[in-house]
Protein backbone atom coordinates (compact mmCIF):
# COMPACT_ATOMS: atom_id res chain seq x y z
CA UNK A 1 0.00 0.00 0.00
CA UNK A 2 1.29 3.65 -0.62
CA UNK A 3 1.13 6.43 1.95
CA UNK A 4 2.71 10.05 2.61
CA UNK A 5 4.58 11.21 5.74
CA UNK A 6 4.39 14.39 6.58
CA UNK A 7 7.42 14.58 9.14
CA UNK A 8 10.20 12.90 9.63
CA UNK A 9 11.60 12.55 13.12
CA UNK A 10 12.22 9.85 15.33
CA UNK A 11 8.64 8.31 15.37
CA UNK A 12 8.35 8.54 11.65
CA UNK A 13 11.63 7.97 10.28
CA UNK A 14 11.10 4.99 12.08
CA UNK A 15 7.78 4.14 11.08
CA UNK A 16 8.51 4.73 7.55
CA UNK A 17 10.97 2.30 7.99
CA UNK A 18 9.03 -0.58 9.14
CA UNK A 19 6.62 -0.32 6.24
CA UNK A 20 8.96 -0.03 3.93
CA UNK A 21 10.19 -3.66 6.06
CA UNK A 22 6.96 -5.36 5.01
CA UNK A 23 6.38 -3.85 1.23
CA UNK A 24 4.67 -0.81 1.44
CA UNK A 25 6.06 2.13 -0.52
CA UNK A 26 5.86 5.32 1.32
CA UNK A 27 6.61 9.06 0.11
CA UNK A 28 7.81 11.42 2.69
CA UNK A 29 8.33 15.17 3.25
CA UNK A 30 9.88 17.17 6.32
CA UNK A 31 10.74 20.81 7.09
CA UNK A 32 13.94 18.92 7.28
CA UNK A 33 15.87 18.47 3.81
CA UNK A 34 18.39 16.49 5.55
CA UNK A 35 15.55 14.09 7.01
CA UNK A 36 14.64 13.51 3.94
CA UNK A 37 17.66 12.65 2.20
CA UNK A 38 18.37 10.36 4.97
CA UNK A 39 15.56 7.76 4.07
CA UNK A 40 16.07 8.16 0.21
CA UNK A 41 18.76 5.72 -0.17
CA UNK A 42 16.70 3.30 1.70
CA UNK A 43 14.09 3.39 -0.68
CA UNK A 44 11.31 6.13 0.42
CA UNK A 45 10.53 8.90 -2.67
CA UNK A 46 11.25 11.75 -1.14
CA UNK A 47 9.55 15.09 -1.89
CA UNK A 48 10.75 18.90 -0.77
CA UNK A 49 6.77 20.22 -0.21
CA UNK A 50 3.63 18.45 0.36
CA UNK A 51 2.52 19.75 -2.93
CA UNK A 52 5.07 17.55 -4.28
CA UNK A 53 4.10 14.71 -1.73
CA UNK A 54 0.37 15.08 -2.97
CA UNK A 55 1.31 14.74 -6.39
CA UNK A 56 3.40 11.50 -5.82
CA UNK A 57 0.70 9.53 -4.54
CA UNK A 58 -2.10 7.54 -5.89
CA UNK A 59 -5.84 8.63 -5.61
CA UNK A 60 -7.55 8.00 -3.25
CA UNK A 61 -4.60 9.30 -0.81
CA UNK A 62 -3.44 8.67 2.53
CA UNK A 63 -1.12 11.08 4.20
CA UNK A 64 0.05 10.94 7.76
CA UNK A 65 1.14 13.66 9.72
CA UNK A 66 3.71 13.34 12.18
CA UNK A 67 4.45 16.05 13.40
CA UNK A 68 3.75 17.98 17.50
CA UNK A 69 0.03 18.95 18.39
CA UNK A 70 0.90 22.69 17.96
CA UNK A 71 1.63 22.41 14.42
CA UNK A 72 -0.86 19.93 13.26
CA UNK A 73 -3.61 23.05 12.01
CA UNK A 74 -0.34 24.72 10.48
CA UNK A 75 -0.13 21.86 8.35
CA UNK A 76 -3.54 21.00 7.30
CA UNK A 77 -3.64 24.40 5.99
CA UNK A 78 -1.23 23.88 3.48
CA UNK A 79 -1.89 20.02 2.81
CA UNK A 80 -5.97 20.03 2.12
CA UNK A 81 -6.56 22.69 -0.25
CA UNK A 82 -4.12 20.13 -2.26
CA UNK A 83 -6.27 16.91 -1.37
CA UNK A 84 -9.44 15.40 -3.13
CA UNK A 85 -12.65 14.16 -1.69
CA UNK A 86 -11.97 10.33 -0.48
CA UNK A 87 -8.58 11.47 0.27
CA UNK A 88 -7.48 10.25 3.91
CA UNK A 89 -5.56 12.45 6.50
CA UNK A 90 -3.80 10.64 9.61
CA UNK A 91 -2.64 12.24 12.82
CA UNK A 92 -0.32 10.42 14.34
CA UNK A 93 0.89 12.39 16.68
CA UNK A 94 -0.27 13.94 20.57
CA UNK A 95 -3.54 16.33 19.56
CA UNK A 96 -6.10 16.84 21.80
CA UNK A 97 -9.33 15.07 20.82
CA UNK A 98 -10.86 17.92 21.13
CA UNK A 99 -9.09 19.33 17.46
CA UNK A 100 -9.79 15.87 16.29
CA UNK A 101 -13.49 16.53 16.67
CA UNK A 102 -13.22 19.78 14.86
CA UNK A 103 -10.63 18.94 12.36
CA UNK A 104 -12.49 15.95 11.58
CA UNK A 105 -16.01 18.66 10.95
CA UNK A 106 -13.79 20.84 8.55
CA UNK A 107 -12.40 18.43 6.56
CA UNK A 108 -15.93 16.18 5.94
CA UNK A 109 -17.46 19.07 4.52
CA UNK A 110 -14.27 18.64 2.11
CA UNK A 111 -15.11 15.00 1.24
CA UNK A 112 -11.91 14.17 3.46
CA UNK A 113 -11.68 11.60 5.81
CA UNK A 114 -9.87 12.54 8.85
CA UNK A 115 -8.45 9.20 11.07
CA UNK A 116 -6.84 10.35 14.78
CA UNK A 117 -3.92 7.51 15.92
CA UNK A 118 -2.21 7.34 19.14
CA UNK A 119 1.03 6.06 18.28
CA UNK A 120 2.66 4.21 21.77
CA UNK A 121 6.20 2.90 21.09
CA UNK A 122 8.39 5.40 21.31
CA UNK A 123 12.36 4.94 19.32
CA UNK A 124 12.16 1.48 20.54
CA UNK A 125 8.68 0.63 17.86
CA UNK A 126 11.09 -0.12 14.40
CA UNK A 127 12.19 -3.39 15.59
CA UNK A 128 8.63 -3.84 18.57
CA UNK A 129 6.40 -2.42 16.47
CA UNK A 130 3.92 0.82 17.39
CA UNK A 131 0.24 0.39 19.47
CA UNK A 132 -1.80 1.94 17.51
CA UNK A 133 -5.30 3.49 19.00
CA UNK A 134 -7.43 4.64 16.29
CA UNK A 135 -10.36 6.88 16.04
CA UNK A 136 -12.44 7.84 12.93
CA UNK A 137 -14.90 6.24 10.41
CA UNK A 138 -15.28 2.60 10.57
CA UNK A 139 -15.10 2.59 5.92
CA UNK A 140 -11.42 4.65 5.85
CA UNK A 141 -10.36 2.54 9.01
CA UNK A 142 -10.89 -0.54 7.15
CA UNK A 143 -9.17 0.61 4.36
CA UNK A 144 -5.92 1.44 5.93
CA UNK A 145 -5.61 -2.22 8.04
CA UNK A 146 -2.81 -2.85 6.06
CA UNK A 147 -0.76 -0.26 6.99
CA UNK A 148 -1.67 -0.30 10.95
CA UNK A 149 -1.71 -4.31 10.97
CA UNK A 150 2.51 -3.45 9.13
CA UNK A 151 3.17 -0.72 11.74
CA UNK A 152 1.72 -3.12 14.83
CA UNK A 153 3.52 -5.27 17.18
CA UNK A 154 1.75 -8.36 15.64
CA UNK A 155 0.40 -11.27 18.29
CA UNK A 156 3.42 -12.86 19.08
CA UNK A 157 4.24 -9.24 21.66
CA UNK A 158 2.91 -10.62 24.39
CA UNK A 159 1.33 -13.82 25.65
CA UNK A 160 -2.00 -14.35 24.41
CA UNK A 161 -4.83 -13.64 27.52
CA UNK A 162 -6.70 -17.21 27.56
CA UNK A 163 -9.49 -17.65 25.39
CA UNK A 164 -8.81 -14.44 23.59
CA UNK A 165 -8.50 -16.13 20.19
CA UNK A 166 -12.35 -16.38 20.91
CA UNK A 167 -12.77 -12.79 20.61
CA UNK A 168 -13.20 -11.30 16.72
CA UNK A 169 -10.83 -7.87 16.12
CA UNK A 170 -7.58 -7.33 15.74
CA UNK A 171 -6.45 -5.62 19.43
CA UNK A 172 -4.19 -8.48 19.98
CA UNK A 173 -2.53 -7.97 16.82
CA UNK A 174 -1.46 -4.38 18.97
CA UNK A 175 -4.24 -1.63 17.11
CA UNK A 176 -7.39 -0.68 17.56
CA UNK A 177 -10.74 0.90 16.31
CA UNK A 178 -11.19 2.47 19.55
CA UNK A 179 -14.63 4.63 18.01
CA UNK A 180 -15.53 7.32 16.12
CA UNK A 181 -13.09 11.21 15.85
CA UNK A 182 -11.49 11.83 18.85
CA UNK A 183 -11.69 8.32 20.07
CA UNK A 184 -8.26 7.16 19.22
CA UNK A 185 -5.91 10.28 20.57
CA UNK A 186 -8.53 10.17 23.63
CA UNK A 187 -7.47 6.86 24.74
CA UNK A 188 -3.63 7.53 23.83
CA UNK A 189 -4.14 10.66 26.08
CA UNK A 190 -5.28 8.29 29.11
CA UNK A 191 -2.38 6.07 28.29
CA UNK A 192 0.10 8.95 28.44
CA UNK A 193 -1.44 9.89 31.84
CA UNK A 194 -1.58 6.11 33.41
CA UNK A 195 2.47 6.41 32.19
CA UNK A 196 2.87 9.59 34.41
CA UNK A 197 1.58 7.78 37.53
CA UNK A 198 3.39 4.46 36.74
CA UNK A 199 6.48 6.19 36.14
CA UNK A 200 6.17 8.25 39.21
CA UNK A 201 5.35 5.22 41.42
CA UNK A 202 8.74 3.54 40.37
CA UNK A 203 10.80 6.36 40.42
CA UNK A 204 9.03 7.06 44.07
CA UNK A 205 9.85 3.51 45.06
CA UNK A 206 13.27 3.48 44.22
CA UNK A 207 14.11 6.65 45.72
CA UNK A 208 13.23 5.06 48.88
CA UNK A 209 15.62 2.47 48.29
CA UNK A 210 18.61 4.15 47.48
CA UNK A 211 17.59 6.23 50.78
CA UNK A 212 17.82 3.03 52.86
CA UNK A 213 21.60 3.97 54.06
CA UNK A 214 20.05 7.37 56.08
CA UNK A 215 20.77 5.34 59.19
CA UNK A 216 24.54 5.61 58.85
CA UNK A 217 24.71 9.55 57.71
CA UNK A 218 25.45 11.97 60.07
CA UNK A 219 22.14 14.16 61.11
CA UNK A 220 21.75 17.61 62.55
CA UNK A 221 20.54 17.82 66.17
CA UNK A 222 18.60 20.93 66.30
CA UNK A 223 15.07 22.28 66.28
CA UNK A 224 14.75 22.65 62.37
CA UNK A 225 15.52 18.54 62.12
CA UNK A 226 13.22 16.32 62.81
CA UNK A 227 15.71 13.59 64.60
CA UNK A 228 15.92 9.57 62.86
CA UNK A 229 14.30 7.57 66.07
CA UNK A 230 15.80 4.25 65.01
CA UNK A 231 18.92 5.02 62.51
CA UNK A 232 19.64 0.73 63.03
CA UNK A 233 16.71 0.20 60.94
CA UNK A 234 17.99 2.21 57.81
CA UNK A 235 21.40 0.60 57.24
CA UNK A 236 21.28 -0.81 53.78
CA UNK A 237 23.14 0.58 50.51
CA UNK A 238 21.07 -1.26 47.93
CA UNK A 239 22.24 -1.86 44.35
CA UNK A 240 19.17 -0.62 42.19
CA UNK A 241 20.30 -1.62 39.30
CA UNK A 242 20.09 -5.35 40.71
CA UNK A 243 16.92 -4.54 42.22
CA UNK A 244 15.14 -3.30 39.25
CA UNK A 245 16.57 -6.62 37.12
CA UNK A 246 15.24 -9.04 39.84
CA UNK A 247 12.12 -7.12 39.77
CA UNK A 248 11.62 -7.80 35.76
CA UNK A 249 11.45 -11.73 36.36
CA UNK A 250 8.12 -13.23 37.83
CA UNK A 251 7.09 -9.77 39.83
CA UNK A 252 4.04 -8.67 39.92
CA UNK A 253 5.17 -5.07 38.92
CA UNK A 254 7.09 -6.40 36.05
CA UNK A 255 6.55 -3.79 32.46
CA UNK A 256 8.56 -2.17 29.57
CA UNK A 257 8.86 0.51 31.65
CA UNK A 258 10.69 -1.75 34.51
CA UNK A 259 12.97 -2.97 32.00
CA UNK A 260 13.62 0.55 30.25
CA UNK A 261 14.77 1.65 33.94
CA UNK A 262 16.69 -1.27 34.70
CA UNK A 263 18.37 -0.50 31.60
CA UNK A 264 18.97 3.18 32.52
CA UNK A 265 20.29 2.19 36.72
CA UNK A 266 22.76 -0.52 34.79
CA UNK A 267 24.02 1.98 32.54
CA UNK A 268 24.71 5.24 35.13
CA UNK A 269 24.00 3.61 38.59
CA UNK A 270 23.41 8.10 39.89
CA UNK A 271 22.21 9.15 36.43
CA UNK A 272 24.51 11.97 36.52
CA UNK A 273 23.24 12.67 33.11
CA UNK A 274 20.45 13.75 34.18
CA UNK A 275 19.20 16.91 35.69
CA UNK A 276 15.95 15.63 36.39
CA UNK A 277 13.78 18.33 34.49
CA UNK A 278 10.79 16.26 33.21
CA UNK A 279 8.38 17.54 30.28
CA UNK A 280 4.79 17.18 29.90
CA UNK A 281 3.77 16.96 26.55
CA UNK A 282 -0.18 17.63 27.29
CA UNK A 283 -1.70 14.36 27.72
CA UNK A 284 -1.63 14.31 31.34
CA UNK A 285 -3.23 17.55 31.70
CA UNK A 286 -5.95 16.84 29.42
CA UNK A 287 -6.37 13.59 31.25
CA UNK A 288 -7.08 15.05 34.51
CA UNK A 289 -9.57 17.68 32.24
CA UNK A 290 -11.87 14.67 30.85
CA UNK A 291 -11.51 13.32 34.50
CA UNK A 292 -12.98 16.49 36.22
CA UNK A 293 -15.71 16.70 33.93
CA UNK A 294 -16.58 13.08 34.45
CA UNK A 295 -16.31 13.47 38.05
CA UNK A 296 -13.81 10.39 37.62
CA UNK A 297 -11.55 10.66 40.84
CA UNK A 298 -7.58 10.53 39.71
CA UNK A 299 -5.56 11.48 42.81
CA UNK A 300 -2.21 9.30 41.59
CA UNK A 301 -2.63 10.22 38.03
CA UNK A 302 -2.98 14.22 38.99
CA UNK A 303 -0.05 14.10 41.68
CA UNK A 304 2.47 12.47 39.08
CA UNK A 305 1.30 15.47 37.03
CA UNK A 306 2.24 17.94 39.40
CA UNK A 307 4.94 16.19 40.37
CA UNK A 308 6.47 16.94 36.73
CA UNK A 309 5.37 20.70 37.26
CA UNK A 310 7.34 20.82 40.28
CA UNK A 311 10.97 19.06 38.50
CA UNK A 312 10.83 22.12 36.29
CA UNK A 313 11.14 24.66 39.26
CA UNK A 314 7.26 25.62 39.43
CA UNK A 315 7.08 24.87 42.52
CA UNK A 316 9.91 27.56 43.89
CA UNK A 317 8.15 30.51 44.54
CA UNK A 318 5.62 28.23 46.43
CA UNK A 319 8.58 26.93 48.60
CA UNK A 320 10.39 29.90 48.69
CA UNK A 321 7.17 31.54 50.02
CA UNK A 322 6.75 28.80 52.83
CA UNK A 323 10.26 29.09 53.98
CA UNK A 324 9.29 32.74 54.52
CA UNK A 325 6.17 32.29 56.16
CA UNK A 326 8.31 30.15 58.67
CA UNK A 327 10.55 32.78 59.24
CA UNK A 328 7.90 35.28 60.19
CA UNK A 329 5.77 33.43 62.37
CA UNK A 330 9.03 31.81 64.04
CA UNK A 331 12.01 33.26 63.15
CA UNK A 332 13.32 30.17 61.59
CA UNK A 333 16.39 30.48 59.02
CA UNK A 334 16.68 28.44 56.01
CA UNK A 335 19.52 25.70 56.57
CA UNK A 336 21.94 24.94 54.25
CA UNK A 337 20.93 22.25 51.56
CA UNK A 338 23.43 20.12 52.43
CA UNK A 339 23.98 20.73 56.29
CA UNK A 340 23.27 17.38 58.13
CA UNK A 341 21.24 15.18 55.43
CA UNK A 342 18.17 17.89 55.27
CA UNK A 343 15.19 18.16 57.31
CA UNK A 344 12.95 15.41 58.13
Amino acid sequence: MQLGMIGLGRMGASMVRRLMRRGHECVGYALDAAAVRNLEPEGMVGTSSAGGLVEKLSRPRAVWLMVPAGAVDGTLASLVPLLDPDDTVIDGGNSYYHDDLRRARELAAKGIHYLDVGVSGGVWGLERGYCLMIGGEEGAVRRLDPVFAALAPGAGAAPRTPDRDKVPGTADQGYLHCGPSGAGHFVKMVHNGIEYGLMAAYAEGLNILRHANVGRQQHAADAETTPLRDPEEYQYDFNLADISEVWRRGSVIASWLLDLTARALLESRDLRDFAGRVSDSGEGRWTIRAALDEAVPVPVLSAALYDRFSSRGEADFADRLLSAMRFQFGGHVEKDAGAGGGNR
